[in-house]
């Protein structure tokens, strides 16, 4: 691979550099998987090949559990799939979703042996599997993982010593990487990419991954292009540059971080913003000075208690689907500490998300835009300018703006949104092709409006008559999304 090189990080062992300068959005490597499977919750709603999520998926009439789109995905699939099928045809129920890659990892490396392709820097067994710095509670998940995988692994494949089995089940433990879904707004799964394990953590990185699943919608399977990673540059990185990804969010405090990093990756982050803090006091820090007034320690401290009692209220009330309780919550909870607490603290950004994509859903759409713009403004301040999920939320954000009939604010939003996604996701994504087609729609009616404001909004109310809002997605939890580079089995 010749844009990056192995080499010896100071405080954190291998690590890879860069051999040539790169600028913002380049693409320094992708990666193909090594193996990759749907999330057990979701294994009937997210075709097992192109790991796209459709209402209707054709089951496999062998192992009734691997779904597809279609017959043109279930022969793209087949090779990673033709073993598994047998296996869970004859264990007789469905191993749990670290059990099924593993199985799939050990099939492709029976099969191709430890070196799978020219650009691999690094084979499995060189990986580490922190099997030893384990918490009690994760071994004995651990061992429960591995009984079960012997049961499941088939007579007739190659049998390997529990040593091995174990290393393998260490590695998805601290490397499993979280697989979204083809538009890149849900996780969806967890796959392997050996050249991602030696890309080091930082809180304030230069890089991003993205996951492609390229073309798979031709007919002919021979023409598909493969699920992979790309690892993307953030800005300018100089020839022998440390390359850095973020295993954790950055909105998380930097007692969480470390919290997050020390129990699931087994080191302490020793960047700049873990050391000194940075932007801590933002996050959990109460509203500026107005008019001579600024609140107390003691009131910033009460109001997060509380704001923190509802969040879990709000949560309970989410997933029971009571949409409206949730809204309720919210806003008792804003009306309560927005006079206290900064636009940037962490719960009240996380009641602003909540509520924007709550009222969104229930078709309350200025509401919608005007919390979700708090939510962005908030992010701006804390998050690195070229920052994915601030990225998303300026999408999410020119969208609720845009159908709230607000069409500046909203083309405004759209445009940021395409300018950060250029960058961490490149122009052949499916989220910035959709990205592209809302600017240049929301610029024509940009041009309408400034024209004539009466007739560009006569045009909008009846063509909202003629065909109303369409039902958005139900809400999502924040923990579904893709906040975490790495997945870890709860």
């Amino acid at each position: 691979m010749e844009n990056v090189a192995i080499f010896d990080s100071p405080g954190k062992g291998r690590g890879l550099k860069a051999t040539k300068e790169f600028w913002g959005g380049d693409v320094i490597f992708a990666e193909p998987s090594v193996a990759a499977v749907v999330f057990d919750s979701l294994l009937e709603r997210i075709c097992h090949s192109c790991f796209r999520q459709q209402d209707k998926l054709q089951r496999c009439g062998q192992c009734k559990v691997a779904h597809y789109c279609d017959r043109t995905c279930q022969r793209a699939g087949w090779a990673e799939h033709k073993q598994e099928c047998g296996a869970i045809k004859a264990y007789g129920k469905t191993p749990n979703e670290n059990i099924r890659l593993a199985a799939r990892i050990m099939w492709r490396l029976d099969k191709e042996g430890s070196i799978m392709s020219d650009a691999q820097l690094i084979t499995l067994d060189e990986l580490e599997d922190h099997i030893p710095d384990m918490q009690e509670d994760d071994l004995k998940d651990l061992k429960v993982d591995i009984h079960n995988f012997l049961d499941y692994w088939p007579r007739t494949s190659k049998q390997h010593n529990i040593d091995n089995i174990s290393h393998i089940f260490g590695v998805i433990n601290c490397n499993g990487f979280t697989v979204s879904d083809q538009r890149g707004l849900q996780a969806v799964g967890v796959g392997l990419f050996l050249n991602l394990c030696l890309v080091n953590h930082n809180c304030w990185p230069n890089c991003t991954v993205i996951l492609n699943h390229g073309n798979q919608s031709a007919v002919n399977t021979m023409f598909h292009s493969q699920r992979r990673i790309e690892l993307r540059s953030l800005g300018k990185i100089e020839e022998g540059e440390e390359l850095t990804v973020a295993y954790v969010d950055f909105l998380n405090l930097s007692e969480e971080r470390q919290r997050q990093l020390r129990t699931q990756y087994f080191f302490d982050c020793t960047c700049e913003h873990c050391k000194n803090r940075i932007k801590d006091d933002l996050k959990l820090g109460g509203v500026a000075e107005v008019d001579g007034v600024k609140p107390t320690e003691e009131q910033v401290k009460e109001a997060t208690d509380y704001c923190f009692q509802m969040l879990e209220k709000m949560e309970s009330a989410r997933l029971n689907g009571d949409y409206h309780q949730v809204v309720k919550i919210c806003k008792e909870c804003i009306e309560k500490t927005e006079p206290v607490l900064a636009d940037t603290h962490i719960y009240q950004l996380r009641m602003w998300s909540t509520l924007s994509e709550v009222q969104a859903y229930l078709q309350f759409f200025t509401d919608a835009a005007d919390y979700s713009r708090k939510m962005v403004e908030g992010y701006m301040k804390l998050y690195p300018p070229n920052n994915a999920a601030l990225g998303m939320a300026s999408m999410r954000a020119g969208v609720s703006h845009w159908q709230a009939g607000e069409i500046e604010i909203g083309h405004g939003m759209v445009c940021r949104a395409y300018g950060i996604l250029m960058v961490t996701h490149g122009p052949t994504h499916p989220i910035t092709k959709d990205l592209e087609a809302m600017r240049m729609q929301t610029e024509m009616e940009l041009r309408m409006f400034k024209q004539n404001e009466y007739v560009y909004h006569s045009m909008r109310e009846a063509a909202l008559k003629n065909k109303p809002m369409a039902m958005m997605h139900e809400p999502r939890s924040v923990d579904e999304g893709i906040k975490n580079l790495f997945h870890r089995r709860k």
